[in-house]
């Protein structure tokens, strides 16, 4: 494995030996199969690839139809296309009918960099985790990326796969226990804990060991798993630390950080902390300057740490 690689990449290798586990596997896209990496699967199994156009609404009404006639159907665009213009149609077509179609979105955040403000989905996670038996999982890096997505393809149901265009750390193993609905503590901790997902797992394990240097122990955990929460590893943190900061490269309002927030304010309250975007829109930039501009890096999560305690 490189020890950097994108998750949209990663996705596009791991369904190639999907396609080959799987005959019934059917992999669709709306003509952007060579950003998606859903393009090798085309040439390798064309009978079972279909390109829709530039028509996202179409592509998951199909996708809908595919799966109710007994196929598994991995369906991909930019997410700011799958979420937000076909939304309606993932809500009726696919959750309503509980149909198994994977939503395998990327291109999310603020790491599509130059793309701008108008590809920039801040908004996502929280659509998708409104609507009803919707699973929602946003991996960290390559290695959980594949085993997500064959546990995603293994499990019955709609889901949503969030994945990113830029090149990311890979650090898990090949062997490291990577289980759907379950959150990875990364680094253990007393003083606070990090939760993170998505390409802020590795910013929080950067920011745990500034933050180790200057005498404050830090837990790291992974929720690659928005829904179905993994509360009981929220709640433990909340119990055993005196605070939570979560990360994440989408909107604190109806995201990572809402989702935590809901879980400890029921059951264990604490301080708490939410580094993402801030209700506003991004810019055309470099992914690195647009993750600083708009308060996600490491550096953040140091303040946000130091704030919270």
């Amino acid at each position: 494995m490189a020890d950097k690689m994108a998750t949209r990449q990663a996705y596009g290798k791991a369904l190639i030996k999907l396609g080959e586990k799987y005959p019934d596997l059917v992999v669709m896209d709306a003509d952007l199969s060579k950003s998606t990496q859903t393009a090798e699967f085309g040439k390798r199994y064309p009978e079972r690839f279909f390109n829709m156009g530039i028509a996202e609404q179409n592509l998951y009404a199909s996708a809908a139809g595919i799966a109710l006639s007994g196929k598994i159907v991995c369906a991909s665009t930019f997410a700011m296309f799958a979420a937000g213009r076909a939304f309606e149609i993932i809500r009726n077509s696919i959750g309503y009918t509980k149909a198994n179609v994977k939503i395998c979105a990327t291109h999310a955040g603020i790491t599509v960099g130059e793309d701008g403000a108008s590809h920039q989905t801040f908004e996502d996670i929280a659509l998708m985790r409104t609507i009803p038996g919707m699973t929602v999982i946003n991996p960290s890096d390559a290695v959980s990326t594949e085993k997500l997505l064959q546990q995603a393809i293994d499990m019955t149901g709609p889901c949503y796969v969030r994945l990113g265009r830029a090149a990311v750390p890979v650090f898990y193993d090949e062997n490291d226990d990577i289980t759907l609905g379950k959150g990875n503590v990364v680094k253990d901790g007393k003083d606070v804990a990090v939760i993170a997902t998505g390409i802020m797992v590795n910013e929080a394990v950067e920011a745990a060991k500034v933050l180790e240097k200057e005498g404050i122990n830090v837990r790291v955990i992974d929720l690659h798993t928005i829904k179905p929460l993994d509360e009981e590893i929220i709640i433990k943190a909340a119990e055993e630390t005196k605070a939570i900061v979560t990360a994440e490269e989408h909107s604190v309002i109806g995201g990572l950080g809402s989702a935590v927030a809901e879980t400890i304010v029921k059951k264990r309250p604490v301080k708490m902390e939410m580094v993402g975007q801030h209700d506003t829109y991004g810019e055309s930039g470099k992914p690195e300057e647009l993750k600083k501009k708009y308060g996600m890096t490491s550096d953040d999560i140091v303040t946000a740490v130091k704030n919270v305690l």
